[in-house]
């Protein structure tokens, strides 16, 4: 049964500087220092882009004293491809459906 694509993480992976945090926390987990470094971005703007990956449930947050860090959690995006895969399968099967006009 093909299921529907989430299109809030898609939305949310929809913005450059969010899809960059993404990629560098796929690589390791980042403190936001870390990731204003790497990204050019200020503080502040960062914090709102990491809070709508939390609220996505793309990322969560780790405390180490007086830092937090940032992981990506792998399961949504595993979730999601996933979905595309079950997508591009049903594209494949009903390529040769077409409805008469």
């Amino acid at each position: 049964m093909l299921t529907s694509v989430d299109a809030d993480v898609i939305r949310v992976l929809g913005d450059p500087l969010r899809l960059k945090i993404v990629t560098l926390l796929a690589r390791e987990t980042l403190c936001t220092t870390h990731l204003v470094a790497e990204t050019g971005a200020r503080q502040t703007n960062l914090s709102n882009h990491l809070k709508v990956l939390r609220e996505a449930g793309l990322v969560e947050t780790e405390p180490c004293g007086r830092f937090t860090y940032y992981k990506l959690c792998p399961e949504v995006l595993a979730g999601l491809s996933e979905q595309f895969a079950e997508l591009a399968a049903s594209a494949r099967a009903a390529a040769g459906n077409k409805r008469p006009c």
